[in-house]
């Protein structure tokens, strides 16, 4: 459990209660309004917190419809409803949305040992991990080559996140589904690893198939498990894509749609692969002034949270604060941050789909790499 007090540039009272959270604030079509610089905002992950964005993956993991899927129609099988295809992630509207969900909840089951449901949420999980269950998954990313590149490499990464959390999750819960997980999470591994030596370019942009966020999270997988060959696959990839990147321009951020930012994603991995001094000259010359307490990065403002490609920048602002929060003895970087942990936080649970079925995941993953500077 931690808290802290920022400063807020926008005007939001965010009240975090059982499930319960109110922003009143004076967002319109004209802008944002700036409060006073007394005024403060406390945001706190306590259980009351941790329990209200528990219910947004609870409510939607085994929620089949709406549902976006990636598949190639090959055959008239291919046809079959989702959950056929796959058995443990067919809700929260596609399939790598339902991958982050389940870790959501396999995040907030270590952190929070009193967890609101939390029965509840253990027997939904142990409903879908099961091993038959990742089998017919194994089987849709195996059997069919035109499933070859599903979910490549956004899913993929969530997936191994998934494993990395139950890896060391010492409960009789997590031993067994990290072992159901592990054939899905070696199947992954594989294919990371035969992709990777064929991608001549990196993709640098700001949604799923942003390659920089894709090794950034396999890689914690890898060095997590001792997957060494995955490691040093991913290690190899980063530095022949990125290891002469300089002068980012951040300035062009952020894309209508993005959910990642094209630079600090990029940051993110080589911080990973690169040993400290020379990770330190390369991120000199790949984001000067990064550091300086005028960055240039502000939240990204959403105007409807209804449509599913605009509310992406919700989730970009808990993508830059987790990239930022990892940049350690980086003080301007912290408060960027915080402005932008804070920005979107409140206005998660607005009743609307479109953001709800995935966005509590990204504000976890921010609040895990705050926690991580301690």
């Amino acid at each position: 459990v931690f808290s802290y007090m920022i400063n807020p540039t926008y005007k939001c009272l965010i009240l975090l209660t059982f499930g319960l959270w109110s922003c009143k604030n004076s967002e319109s079509s004209e802008g944002v309004s700036t409060p006073p610089e007394s005024q403060q905002i406390k945001i706190e992950l306590d259980r009351a917190q941790a329990s209200a964005l528990a219910q947004l993956p609870l409510d939607c993991i085994d929620q089949p419809l709406p549902y976006k899927s990636g598949l190639v129609i090959a055959t008239a099988e291919d046809l079959a409803m989702p959950i056929e295809h796959h058995p443990a992630f067919y809700g929260c509207f596609d399939w790598h949305s339902a991958v982050h969900g389940h870790w959501s909840l396999v995040y907030l089951l270590k952190n929070f040992p009193d967890l609101d449901k939390r029965e509840e949420i253990i027997a939904k999980l142990d409903k879908n991990l099961t091993r038959q269950n990742i089998e017919k998954e194994v089987a849709y990313f195996s059997l069919n080559k035109q499933s070859k590149s599903f979910e490549r490499t956004y899913g993929w990464a969530w997936l191994l996140k998934l494993s990395e959390e139950l890896h060391d999750w010492d409960t009789e819960e997590g031993r067994k589904w990290y072992t159901n997980l592990r054939p899905l999470a070696d199947h992954i591994s594989q294919a990371y690893q035969t992709f990777l030596p064929k991608l001549v370019y990196p993709i640098r942009v700001g949604e799923h198939t942003n390659t920089a966020f894709g090794l950034s999270f396999a890689h914690d997988y890898a060095v997590a498990i001792g997957d060494e060959p995955l490691k040093l696959s991913i290690e190899e990839a980063a530095k022949r894509f990125y290891l002469t990147d300089r002068d980012c321009p951040v300035e062009w951020e952020p894309s209508g749609f993005d959910f990642l930012s094209p630079c600090l994603q990029e940051v993110d991995i080589m911080r990973k692969v690169l040993p400290d001094a020379k990770f330190k000259t390369w991120f000199e010359g790949f984001m000067p002034g990064l550091a300086d307490t005028e960055s240039g990065l502000t939240p990204a403002e959403v105007k409807d949270r209804s449509d599913g490609k605009l509310v992406h920048l919700d989730g970009l602002n808990y993508s830059r604060a987790w990239c930022l929060y990892s940049l350690k003895g980086c003080d301007a970087c912290t408060r960027v941050a915080d402005e932008h942990l804070a920005f979107s936080l409140g206005k998660i649970a607005d009743g609307e789909y479109a953001g709800q079925h995935w966005l509590a995941s990204f504000a976890l993953y921010a609040f895990k790499a705050k926690r991580s500077q301690n």
